[in-house]
């Protein structure tokens, strides 16, 4: 049920916990958000494609699983094909315009939850990563019909996985063993070992100007930015700020230095990791765990979108500072979806 209230645009999905926001290449407006019943812990999951509209947001379609749903990824080169893990270690592909309630193809070599999914965004490449709490990490073509190779090393969960946005046939993985590996698929092996944090890693990301940064998320609070030609530290001292886990991280699209990340202590946190004083600003309007946060892609220029998700979803519009260095983004938290627009300005004019 959508709504809008004054600035606050609200969407309601009762029952629904959110894990995952990502917004579509290809369509400005169009968000998804995999999401699960009691919080991943047991019951369903439900797959929603949203629409931003001039009378708020609206459902486009709502895709049932018979288990949580913990990932989603658009597809690189279908408008309208998406990927979702699952909590019974599924991964399937949905079809948004297609009339059918059922996935076009799932895939079932995980044996146990696929956290995360993602596609790959190099040319002349169209495959999918899955990672998942076997341990082991998953390359696919878009048929589902068959992994082509399965790459263990971990020791833990794995948590997230990336494709690098510059080099085909590579991508990088954080997991429960405290470590951020890179893989090359063509020799199916680990080419590098990060020892990056002393607890779990919950989520990692390619910068989208420079092959060599990498960025990661911990439950130690922090997000460290690592070079991956000297691995042995990070560029800068870790960005500390938050006070519980860290559960995503995302680089922008718009600037080589720029990210943000969302966290259980309720709130997300702009950072640009080149400045001596690197938070940029900290957004609370939370009142439960932020679980997923993605970047606008579309119009840098101008006044973008913010997602975030609590228990019934409250897209909302609400202007705020910022330094005109990240343009917009989607965060997903638990329980509710929430759009912010943020309007970009020279410093120090409000």
């Amino acid at each position: 049920q959508g709504a809008v209230c004054g600035s606050l645009r609200v969407f309601r999905s009762p029952a629904r916990h959110g894990y995952a926001v990502e917004g579509s290449p290809f369509i400005p407006t169009r968000l998804a958000c995999a999401a699960s019943q009691y919080y991943g812990i047991a019951g369903s999951g439900t797959l929603l494609i949203l629409e931003e509209t001039e009378l708020g947001i609206a459902l486009v379609k709502s895709c049932e699983w018979s288990d949580g749903l913990f990932d989603v990824a658009w597809s690189e080169t279908n408008e309208n094909v998406l990927a979702a893990g699952g909590g019974d270690g599924s991964l399937q592909l949905w079809d948004s315009s297609s009339n059918h309630s059922a996935p076009l193809r799932v895939a079932r070599e995980h044996t146990q939850e696929v956290y995360s999914v993602h596609w790959s965004q190099t040319r002349g490449e169209n495959l999918l990563v899955s990672g998942s709490w076997d341990q082991t990490a998953k390359v696919w073509d878009p048929t589902l019909s068959k992994s082509l190779t399965t790459l263990k090393g971990h020791e833990g969960v794995i948590y997230s996985t990336v494709w690098s946005p510059h080099i085909p046939g590579c991508f990088a993985s954080a997991s429960g063993d405290g470590t951020l590996r890179v893989w090359d698929i063509k020799s199916a092996a680990c080419r590098l070992a990060i020892p990056a944090h002393k607890s779990e890693i919950l989520s990692c990301d390619w910068c989208k100007y420079d092959e060599h940064m990498v960025v990661t998320g911990a439950v130690d609070c922090s997000v460290c930015v690592w070079d991956l030609r000297n691995p042995r530290q990070p560029v800068c001292q870790p960005l500390v700020g938050h006070s519980y886990a860290i559960r995503r991280v995302k680089f922008s699209p718009f600037s080589r230095t720029v990210l943000a990340s969302c966290s259980y202590d309720f709130s997300v946190r702009f950072w640009d990791y080149s400045s001596s004083q690197p938070l940029l600003e900290t957004v609370e309007h939370h009142s439960e765990f932020v679980c997923g946060v993605d970047f606008s892609l579309h119009t840098p220029n101008q006044d973008q979108l913010l997602v975030l998700w609590t228990e019934t979803l409250e897209p909302c519009t609400h202007r705020r500072r910022s330094t005109g260095k990240y343009k917009g983004w989607f965060n997903l938290q638990y329980q509710k979806l929430t759009l912010w627009t943020l309007k970009q300005h020279s410093p120090g004019v409000s």
